[in-house]
């Protein structure tokens, strides 16, 4: 049996880079791996290690069996035949792009994705980018963002593929890491992963001026080398992002500002909203946690299930 890394991932095929060889062997999935206790859309993600066996056709193989996964980042799936849809697996960090115009990152989005990351402990950095078009009142918007997060301990940065601004440093943070980059479509991730590490040639696209939504450009998962050392994995863009495998009594844990001041609160089983001498409604109403947060909270927390908490102007 041989042991390689998934590098891409169409669905019905995976590119495995051989730990052997160095080459790209091209592999499907044994039929039982594909359907036993299986709840995600995709059983194996891009960032997997597998074992894999080649008949006559040294090019070609068969997984029979995932390695151990150290961490990974999962969403609710679209798909409602299943469960989850795995992002990536095996990472050091992620790296978030977002944008406030061409399309608007809202908070929500952005605190669901944290949220998601925290559950499986990956390191998560902030990259607002496009800030070359922002507005005086967009650039006070963000800043204020950054302040939030920052105050948090998520490191934040600011990008402009356009004019150049934040390259290097962002070109640094991924240095000798395995990084996942995610956001909506349309955030600019490809130009700005192709500005940084320009022999990748990402396919680009513009933004759909009707829809003030991005054109998908990634179709599927796929991880690349860094010429200073490192991987990419690029993902195909995202629209919304479901938590999955969170319990809502748990889901206070995942925000390190509620978490934090959590053990003050009267109740040990305190759900932070409703309670009576509950420390993180305290803080809210202070002013220590942003509205912002606790609104992704309140939200979260409620899901779909309440949809008057959904609506509620904190």
């Amino acid at each position: 049996m041989n042991t390689g890394l998934v590098i891409k991932s169409t669905g019905s095929w995976y590119n495995v880079i051989s730990d052997e060889t160095g080459e790209n062997i091209s592999c499907q999935i044994r039929g039982k791996l594909r359907t036993k206790g299986i709840k995600t859309t995709n059983p194996i993600a891009v960032g997997d290690r597998v074992e894999y066996k080649c008949d006559t056709n040294v090019t070609q193989g068969i997984i029979h069996k995932i390695l151990p996964r150290k961490n990974y980042i999962i969403r609710k799936s679209i798909n409602l035949s299943k469960q989850a849809h795995i992002l990536a697996a095996n990472v050091d960090q992620a790296v978030l792009i977002v944008t406030l115009a061409n399309p608007k990152t809202y908070p929500e989005f952005i605190d669901r994705f944290l949220v998601s990351a925290e559950a499986y402990r990956i390191p998560t950095r902030i990259v607002f980018n496009k800030i070359d078009i922002y507005s005086q009142e967009l650039i006070a918007e963000m800043e204020y963002l950054i302040s939030v997060y920052e105050s948090i301990g998520y490191e934040c940065y600011r990008t402009s593929a356009k004019v150049g601004t934040g390259l290097d440093t962002i070109a640094k943070l991924l240095s000798n890491k395995i990084s996942v980059i995610a956001g909506h479509s349309g955030i600019g991730k490809s130009t700005l992963i192709n500005t940084i590490e320009p022999k990748l040639d990402l396919k680009t696209n513009e933004i759909s001026e009707y829809h003030e939504q991005g054109k998908h450009t990634t179709t599927f998962p796929e991880m690349f080398k860094l010429t200073g050392g490192g991987y990419i994995i690029d993902t195909p863009g995202i629209r919304g992002f479901g938590i999955i495998d969170i319990d809502k009594e748990e889901l206070y844990h995942f925000f390190p500002e509620i978490f934090a001041i959590s053990n003050q609160c009267k109740f040990y089983n305190c759900t932070h909203i409703h309670e009576p001498q509950c420390a993180v409604k305290e803080a809210f109403e202070n002013g220590k946690i942003s509205d912002t947060r606790y609104k992704s909270y309140i939200n979260l927390f409620f899901d779909e299930e309440n949809e008057k908490y959904r609506t509620v102007d904190y």
